[in-house]
């Protein structure tokens, strides 16, 4: 999946990632998951924006908290929803670093997010057409259109920089003496 899923004009939605506003609070996604980096945490972050205005952070927090709900989107929607009544995600955009597992795309959908823009696919977890396409898959909630590819390099390497270390709250670790950081990143097969 690269831009415009659930439907959404290729065009538009190519235009829509090249957009100065997207980009800017992509950025500020990617600072949230350079924080979760810097803290041991699986690098995700994001933030929710409202009429132009960032009224939500969050960066997972599944390491430290050894809760693996702790995902950056749910730390977010807490946090707005003790400032806000729950209705404000309908008139609420997500930017995050990496696509919304399927945890995630469930409670956006419930919350009735306006929209998603993401950087990079999540290919063992996705629930906005990684793996499950919950976003918009027939159901009681409405559906919400999904951007995804928006600074897609930077997400993967955030990652890949995660990944190559020892994580020593992960379940039964894998030796990674000779791992290497892999920096080529194959471009999307349209």
């Amino acid at each position: 999946m690269e831009v415009g899923d659930n439907g959404t004009d290729i065009q538009k939605a190519k235009q829509t990632l090249q957009d100065k506003n997207n980009q800017r609070y992509m950025r500020a996604a990617l600072d949230m998951a350079e924080q979760a980096l810097a803290s041991d945490e699986v690098p995700v972050g994001c933030v929710f924006v409202r009429e132009g205005k960032i009224i939500g952070k969050g960066m997972n927090d599944t390491n430290r908290s050894l809760n693996g709900t702790r995902h950056a989107e749910l730390i977010a929607i807490n946090s707005i929803l003790g400032e806000y009544q729950s209705s404000v995600l309908h008139e609420t955009d997500l930017y995050v670093t990496v696509e919304p597992c399927i945890m995630c795309a469930s409670a956006l959908r419930q919350y009735q997010i306006r929209a998603v823009y993401f950087g990079c696919s999540n290919d063992r977890f996705g629930g906005t057409g990684g793996v499950l396409s919950v976003h918009s898959d027939p159901g009681v909630d409405q559906p919400f259109p999904v951007y995804g590819g928006l600074f897609r390099e930077e997400a993967i390497m955030l990652l890949r920089r995660f990944y190559v270390q020892e994580n020593g709250k992960a379940p039964e670790p894998k030796p990674k003496r000779d791992r290497q950081l892999n920096t080529e990143i194959l471009p999307l097969i349209n």
